[in-house]
């Protein structure tokens, strides 16, 4: 791809910024907000799945509008438009059954966005049918300066006000993301990879191939131990006595080592096949649940497992995205990055709200993320499976 037929990339990294603002501080400070309003663990742990339950229809509902139609930015703009109207509704609770409404609404939106934006982002960062690690971690290490900045500064605020500007926060970080979706470049349909030069497979031939099998597997478990952090992690660092701006910092140390991660790993991610990176992945965050569910009382653990996080999600996650369009070619491209949300982020997500508020009640909550441990280990043995079937394919 020729510079001159590059798309502009700055409007997708305004556009992961503001999106992974507005995920810095809703998905820590979620179940904070919940708890002040007065809900308990188990409702919790149920509502906030609400994220995760979107994410087993709705991306690959935006993305087939989306292959249907050939206009991404269309459904794009609906979703984020939708989105910040939404989150008006959390303003207030009229009635018991409002709040989960709303969030469910919201998140059958906001849940649709990146799927169709990574999609279209990966093929812009493609050059002669490769993915290109290196431009992709450039951009998409915005989002993380995004996350890091709401993450630091919500915990600021929230140390010393209170949950009440929660929603207002909501509706100021959605904002940000419909004025960055309103920027991104016109996208003819080759963008999306909907023609090419050569043929694209049917989606049933892709899906039975040992390989995306193996995959998905390795998938799920991997994302499983991690929505265990993302909904129970700072209740259960609250509940250990950590204050709210000590839960905040927790977070940023992942999210610094993830922007190193993303700079710089065009130059480490050649080293290895993407088989061997999530098998990798995997054993490291086995290692992470361990200090996680063991050594939290330590808070040079905590950091440590923290640090991890450059491989067990950046890595992880380039490696995912570089894996799916190269396996997901042409038109399925979109429906790819669709699969990857539905599996990992959607059925893996719905497991951990609904069994994480089990396992947390009757055992407490050190207990969900020695179940984190146990799905990483079963996660990194699909990821050996996946190493013996890969095939060479071009990067």
């Amino acid at each position: 791809m020729s510079a001159a037929a590059a798309p502009r990339l700055w409007p997708y990294a305004a556009l992961s910024a503001g999106y992974f603002a507005h995920i810095g501080f809703f998905n820590p400070y979620l179940p904070l907000w919940l708890q002040q309003l007065g809900y308990g663990v188990w409702a919790i742990g149920l509502l906030t799945a609400l994220q995760s339950a979107t994410r087993v229809f709705a991306p690959w509902l935006w993305a087939s509008l989306s292959d249907r139609h050939g206009d991404p930015l269309r459904w794009l703009r609906w979703c984020a438009s939708a989105a910040l109207l939404l989150t008006l509704g959390l303003w207030w609770q009229p009635w018991p059954g409002w709040l989960p409404v709303v969030l469910l609404l919201l998140f059958t939106h906001t849940s649709g966005m990146m799927p169709l934006s990574e999609a279209a982002l990966a093929h812009a960062v493609s050059q002669h049918g490769g993915f290109d690690a290196a431009r992709y971690g450039r951009i998409r290490l915005w989002g993380s300066l995004g996350f890091l900045v709401t993450v630091l500064l919500a915990g600021y605020v929230f140390e010393r006000t209170g949950m009440g500007s929660f929603p207002l926060w909501a509706s100021a970080t959605l904002a940000l993301v419909l004025l960055a979706v309103w920027r991104l470049p016109p996208l003819a349909p080759r963008h999306l990879g909907a023609t090419q030069a050569l043929p694209t497979p049917a989606l049933r031939q892709v899906l039975r191939q040992p390989a995306v099998l193996w995959f998905g597997a390795a998938l799920y478990g991997h994302v499983l131990a991690h929505v265990f952090i993302y909904i129970f992690f700072s209740l259960y660092l609250d509940q250990l006595g950590y204050g709210k701006g000590t839960i905040g910092a927790l977070w940023a140390v992942a999210v610094v080592v993830e922007i190193g991660w993303f700079f710089t790993q065009g130059r480490w991610l050649p080293r290895f096949s993407d088989g061997q990176w999530l098998l990798v992945a995997a054993l490291l965050t086995a290692l992470r649940m361990a200090a996680t569910a063991w050594g939290a009382h330590e808070l040079a653990w905590l950091v440590a497992a923290q640090v991890v996080h450059a491989i067990t999600f950046a890595a992880h996650h380039t490696v995912c995205i570089g894996w799916i369009n190269r396996h997901f070619p042409g038109a399925l491209r979109a429906r790819g990055q669709a699969l990857y949300a539905v599996v990992g982020y959607g059925l893996a997500g719905v497991t951990a709200g609904a069994v994480g508020g089990a396992i947390s009640v009757h055992w407490g909550l050190s207990a969900v993320f020695v179940a984190g441990m146990v799905a990483a280990l079963l996660a990194a043995a699909c990821a050996l499976q996946l190493a013996r079937h890969e095939h060479p394919v071009p990067r």
